[in-house]
């Protein structure tokens, strides 16, 4: 019987046997019913305020394999081909046999669903693996009891975790991964991935944090500070364009920590990707809180400059108030934040800072909130998450005495409706620019590309630009995204040296021939076949040919 897996939620007892690490176990059997694998920062709800030119979230990471249609394209610029594999991820979560759920424990909302998740996987009789910064964080949490884990460092066991899962076992793996005495970044960067977007690469540079935010409970899961080596970033990054990507991103619980356990900087890691970024391809950084990289601006100025960087990056303030970042323990006060922001802006042209605030902190007077309204005023970020305070359990924070309900609910509406009172784009209308084009929006009517700055530019849909670099007159403007028309005999050109993207559901780092990548502009009935197989077939049809040849000339 096929082994059906289910990926929820975005993303990746006692003992009878020990494994290396004292957290690392085994435990054989176990009934379900018993008791005993983006930016941490980023997660979104419902309750968020967000722009539209943010991580675009498909439904299924490896879709379930279909057959193709003659002559029809595939909008979402990928060919789906049917895998030779043992195991799929059904379209219908009550046909798998064993849910891998993840988790993130930011917010009460996302640790609430997988909580229901979990509960109705038991409830339905199904084997149910649980992964990410809820087990990891509170492994004794009484609804995970009797079920396997796999810590957010033990990713690349996830196969060995599903296959005893499905045997009976329960398996725990929630060790951290050490070299040298030191954290290390977590699974290796070199293991096989099935990208949702064929165009482009996640790259984590480090994994858990130096802060301790009083609110925050990611440090329990993540731990200390673990960088990844440049050289090993570096390579994930090559293979990457060798693959077809056009686009890396990189991300992290705290980008300007990178390196401060390994004697590097972020700078040091960020010239050495520059180096190998083809032309025409793009890196967007990703996010930073303003202590680590006050001492790097002059640098970090120069590298959101390059032709081949964003001009983006994400800063979060969470509070205008610097009594608010005390109790938070965020480590800056308003001044540097403002000092960042001011710096960038005067250096790099048009940059676009994105920013976070937290509504309704357990010490956040109206007077404290009336200091945040007036540093979103002040910069007008063209991209703002809004989050309501949860109290996390085991959090500083939760012990603090909460803001009443209705205020904070009072609060959001305050800066969601300044939010929503200008429109940066406005200004770009009647403007040529180039945009990367690298995704469909979500109503399926258009190419998604954005420009230096990361704005969102939204394109005809046309195969033929998908993956490239193309000139555009910027037509009308939203307030979350520019409008754009192709410039007449304007450019529309691939980044050089990079081949066409892996189909859709290939599996990343194995070798193939070139004829394997999907061609972006081919219909879905377009035969891609290897070398071997043409030979083959011409073989086949020479020797047919000479048998007919020697039956007529040569008649027995």
């Amino acid at each position: 019987m096929r082994k059906w897996i289910r990926l929820l939620c975005g993303l990746t007892q006692d003992g009878v046997r020990q494994t290396k690490s004292a957290k690392d176990k085994y435990v054989v059997p176990a009934s379900l019913s018993e008791s005993a694998v983006e930016d941490i920062e980023d997660l979104v709800t419902t309750d968020d305020i967000l722009s539209d030119d943010y991580i675009h979230i498909r439904k299924d990471v490896v879709p379930k394999a279909r057959k193709k249609k003659a002559k029809q394209h595939n909008k979402d610029h990928c060919r789906v081909e049917e895998l030779k594999t043992d195991s799929i991820i059904p379209d219908d979560q009550e046909e798998a046999d064993l849910w891998l759920l993840n988790s993130c424990t930011v917010k009460s909302p996302a640790e609430d669903h997988f909580r229901n998740e979990v509960n109705k996987g038991r409830k339905a009789g199904k084997f149910v693996v649980t992964a990410g910064c809820v087990p990891q964080g509170q492994p004794k949490t009484d609804y995970i009891q009797g079920l396997s884990v796999i810590g957010v460092q033990q990713i690349d066991r996830v196969v060995e975790v599903v296959e005893e899962t499905l045997k009976g076992h329960t398996v725990r793996f929630l060790g951290q991964k050490k070299g040298d005495g030191k954290k290390k970044g977590g699974a290796s960067l070199a293991l096989p991935k099935i990208r949702k977007n064929p165009l482009i690469e996640i790259i984590a540079i480090n994994t858990g944090c130096l802060n301790q935010c009083t609110y925050c409970k990611t440090k329990h899961a993540r731990g200390e500070l673990g960088s990844y080596p440049p050289e090993e970033i570096v390579d994930r990054a090559k293979q990457s364009f060798k693959e077809g990507c056009v686009e890396i991103w990189l991300t992290s619980e705290d980008l300007g920590a990178y390196g401060r356990d390994i004697g590097v900087t972020l700078p040091e890691l960020l010239w050495k990707l520059v180096d190998v970024i083809p032309e025409g391809a793009m890196m967007r950084l990703g996010m930073t809180n303003p202590p680590y990289i006050l001492e790097h601006l002059d640098e970090m100025a120069k590298i959101l400059n390059h032709p081949r960087v964003y001009s983006f990056l994400h800063v979060p303030v969470q509070s205008g108030s610097d009594s608010v970042l005390m109790d938070m323990k965020r480590e800056y006060c308003q001044a540097d934040f403002r000092r960042v922001v001011d710096f960038l802006k005067d250096g790099v042209p048009e940059i676009t800072i994105a920013t976070d605030v937290i509504c309704g902190f357990p010490t956040e007077t109206e007077e404290d909130f009336v200091d945040t309204l007036q540093l979103v005023r002040d910069y007008k970020f063209p991209s703002l998450f809004i989050n309501q305070f949860f109290p996390r359990p085991g959090t500083p924070a939760a012990k603090m005495q909460k803001v009443p309900t209705q205020e904070v609910k009072k609060r959001t509406r305050l800066i969601t409706e300044l939010f929503h009172s200008y429109r940066p784009y406005d200004d770009k209308v009647g403007r040529r620019q180039n945009v990367l084009v690298t995704e469909v929006s979500h109503d399926k009517q258009y190419f998604v590309a954005h420009n230096k700055c990361y704005d969102q530019v939204l394109v005809p849909m046309d195969d033929n630009l998908m993956g490239r670099m193309i000139e555009v007159d910027i037509t009308s403007a939203g307030k979350h995204y520019l409008m754009s028309q192709l410039t007449l005999g304007g450019s529309v050109t691939r980044p050089s040296n990079v081949p066409p993207p892996l189909i859709k559901g290939r599996v990343s780092g194995q070798q193939f021939t070139t004829t394997e990548h999907h061609q972006v502009s081919a219909p879905d009935d377009y035969p891609a076949h290897p070398l071997w197989v043409q030979l083959t077939v011409v073989a086949v049809i020479t020797a047919l040919l000479i048998k007919i040849i020697i039956s007529v000339f040569m008649p027995a």
